[in-house]
């Protein structure tokens, strides 16, 4: 070895304090999962108390019992992973769609327009909640899962990200080369583009899945039927005007975020992956 290696050498190994940080960051986020499940398994008296209990109890099954009883959760469960499929599965389609129009295909007042969509980015949501609802109304969409299905299909940051990501990825001699062989747009981006930019459109409807599953207001303002309910909307059910029971709450809630754990434990990777994806290339 080289004295110029043995210097370099030091300088790549990983300290055991570096190991401790992240030891440490990582049971501060799992801690909240972890006191939710504890809160879950015991009764409101013993969550409360000082100093607070840390060690699960065996109320689990039978608060599990009491929030299937009072709400319709499973069928809650399921209409939020309908809910949260499409709109991933729209952002991820939709959003690179509009992305590929605004960085590859040359209209009058692209640049304009596209301004347009990200100043949108700045206008608080719950402005736009009064509009969309008497839209709601007059379509008959009120108490339907359509009316949280179609107002999310599309996002201003999806956009603006897959555009942003093409422009960085897709070179316009490709597209060009694509057009003279006789491929026209929609060609170009189903069998050309989109294959290429699929990890950041798979990034992309992860992040409106898990956004459309935790999404409260707008489901709780426009669904009225219980049989209706998002996860979100089924555990605000459980609880009354006046008292509040937490540990048939933080059951709910533990039910309601445990599809996301699975779901970032199985595509967690990849989701990275996504993220990084391009983000070295010029």
């Amino acid at each position: 070895m080289t004295a110029a290696a043995a210097r370099r050498r030091p300088h790549g190994r990983v300290r055991w304090w570096t190991y401790l940080l992240l030891s440490g960051a990582a049971a501060a986020c799992l801690f909240p999962l972890y006191w939710m499940f504890v809160v879950a398994t015991t009764d409101t008296a013993t969550a409360t108390r000082m100093p607070p209990a840390v060690v699960p109890g065996d109320n689990f099954f039978h608060l599990l019992g009491l929030v299937l009883d009072t709400v319709p959760f499973v069928q809650s469960l399921l209409n939020s992973l309908f809910v949260a499929t499409a709109i991933g599965a729209g952002q991820a389609v939709l959003c690179a769609l509009a992305g590929f129009a605004f960085a590859k295909l040359s209209f009058p007042g692209r640049n304009t327009l596209f301004l347009v969509v990200v100043l949108t980015m700045t206008v608080p949501t719950q402005l736009s909640v009064i509009p969309q609802y008497m839209i709601m109304s007059s379509l008959g969409w009120v108490d339907t899962l359509q009316a949280l299905v179609v107002p999310g299909l599309a996002s201003a940051f999806g956009i603006f990200w897959m555009r942003q990501h093409i422009t960085a990825t897709i070179d316009d001699e490709l597209v060009q080369a694509a057009t003279i062989d006789g491929a026209n747009s929609w060609q170009v981006f189903w069998r050309i583009a989109f294959p290429i930019v699929r990890p950041a459109a798979f990034v992309l409807g992860l992040f409106g899945f898990v956004t459309a599953w935790n999404d409260f207001l707008w489901p709780f303002i426009v669904l009225k039927t219980p049989e209706r309910y998002t996860a979100q909307i089924a555990i605000k059910a459980l609880q009354n005007s006046y008292d509040v029971d937490l540990g048939l709450a933080m059951s709910g809630s533990f039910l309601a975020t445990a599809p996301l754990v699975v779901l970032f434990v199985l595509v967690g990777r990849r989701m990275v992956a996504g993220v990084l994806e391009g983000a070295f290339k010029g």
